[in-house]
């Protein structure tokens, strides 16, 4: 195969990459059927499409399997530490254009953002919005040819929603974070078990027994929340919406306001996708010991500037795991650099789970491709067919057969009488 141009750490990390995709692709039977189903007709026959998400295995399979289906397909990495080197080298032996490593400078980032975006997209994928918002900014050039694209994330969705509401939206973008296979699952099952997994994978520590802060009760939240429960932790929720509030007090959870937690946690996770949620007041009253980790997209929930600010010295004391020192002796511990802690200290959600969001994502890409004359600028809800075919195919995939309505029961629904 005629290898493309990449920038990667090191080609010769490809055969560990190569293990890590084998392994999901034998847990993915959505992305399995969709990649069968590609192969043969390929839709996106002469489509380039540019992806910028985190750039671990089951992303990479991703990617294959829409270059699989006749994409020239470009891909960076959408956070600077989920990038997994091995993974980037496989997959850019693979035959997909790759311009990620773990650790990348901010200017660094910028740069593959840019090169990922000059292959002229037809599609786009993106995380958290940075793609789209380079796109609309730096590289406008390319604007013309796109006929729209998927958005990942929450965190995407409220950046893209501002554009659309300026009239600043210039292509198409799917919600798929705001499909039901994605947050039901993702959202919840995925980020509460892979947040877990960096957290204690990284810090060796019990959490049974700990008083854990969650900041933030969307779904996210609730999947973080009730797994730190299930772990042996006593939970206390922070919102700022009184419904998810109350939705936490009757799910049996404490429910006060960050002033307060901030004197009670050991444990503190922000999931909010809002900047500040711990800031320096907060940070003040932390008792010795305390664990910071972030699993909202950008690295801006907690105030690394305010921790900086209130310590005397710093020292990385175990990979990953950052101590702040205050004047009065008491030490707080940063995971990740406050990046999101599944992926910069983990390796993100199970295979099973990414399986229906990206299932959703590739079934998505073909929508576009069918219907681009159709869709005005704005965020459009991913079509009810797309939800529910991924939902079959994952039953299917498990053996499960469920009850279907009689013409009755049809009519009984669809009448008023």
């Amino acid at each position: 195969m005629e290898k493309t141009v990449s920038m990667v750490r090191n080609l010769e990390l490809a055969p560990l990459g190569k293990l890590k995709i084998d392994w999901v692709k034998n847990h993915m039977p959505v992305l399995n059927e969709i990649r069968r189903e590609f192969s043969q007709n390929r839709p996106f026959e002469g489509i380039k499409i540019a992806i910028c998400l985190h750039l671990e295995a089951k992303t990479a399979y991703l990617a294959q399997v829409l270059h699989e289906a006749g994409a020239q397909v470009a891909i960076s990495g959408s956070n600077p530490l989920s990038t997994q080197d091995d993974v980037a080298a496989a997959l850019a032996d693979s035959g997909v254009q790759v311009f990620a490593w773990h650790g990348c400078t901010a200017e660094e980032y910028n740069r593959f953002l840019a090169q990922t975006a000059s292959i002229g997209p037809d599609l786009v994928i993106d995380d958290g919005g940075d793609l789209v918002h380079l796109l609309h900014t730096d590289l406008r050039e390319h604007l013309p040819g796109i006929k729209g694209g998927c958005e990942e994330t929450t965190t995407g969705l409220h950046r893209l929603r501002a554009m659309a509401a300026r009239g600043q939206l210039e292509f198409p973008m799917i919600a798929v974070n705001d499909a039901y296979c994605k947050y039901l699952f993702d959202n919840r099952y995925g980020t509460g078990q892979s947040t877990w997994d960096g957290i204690m994978r990284t810090t060796n520590l019990v959490v049974a027994g700990k008083t854990v802060v969650v900041a933030g009760y969307g779904w996210c939240g609730r999947g973080v929340a009730f797994r730190a429960k299930g772990l042996g932790a006593q939970v206390i929720v922070t919102e700022i919406n009184p419904i998810r509030a109350l939705e936490a007090m009757m799910d049996g959870f404490q429910v006060m306001p960050m002033a307060e937690a901030a004197r009670l946690g050991q444990i503190f996770i922000t999931l909010t996708g809002c900047k500040d949620v711990i800031r320096g007041e907060h940070l003040a009253q932390m008792r010795d010991g305390v664990i910071l980790a972030n699993a909202g997209h950008f690295d801006v929930e907690i105030n690394k500037h305010d921790l900086r600010a209130i310590s005397v010295s710093t020292r990385v004391v175990r990979e990953n795991i950052e101590e702040f020192q205050l004047e009065d002796g008491r030490k707080l511990y940063l995971l990740g650099e406050g990046r999101l802690v599944n992926l910069a200290c983990a390796d993100g959600h199970p295979a099973e789970i990414m399986d229906l969001s990206f299932g959703i994502q590739a079934l998505s890409l073909e929508y576009l491709l069918r219907s681009e004359h159709e869709l005005p600028r704005q965020v459009i809800e991913v079509p009810d067919a797309v939800d529910k075919r991924v939902a079959w195919l994952r039953l299917n995939a498990g053996g499960i057969q469920i009850d279907t309505l009689s013409q009755e029961q049809e009519r009984y629904l669809a009448g008023w009488d």
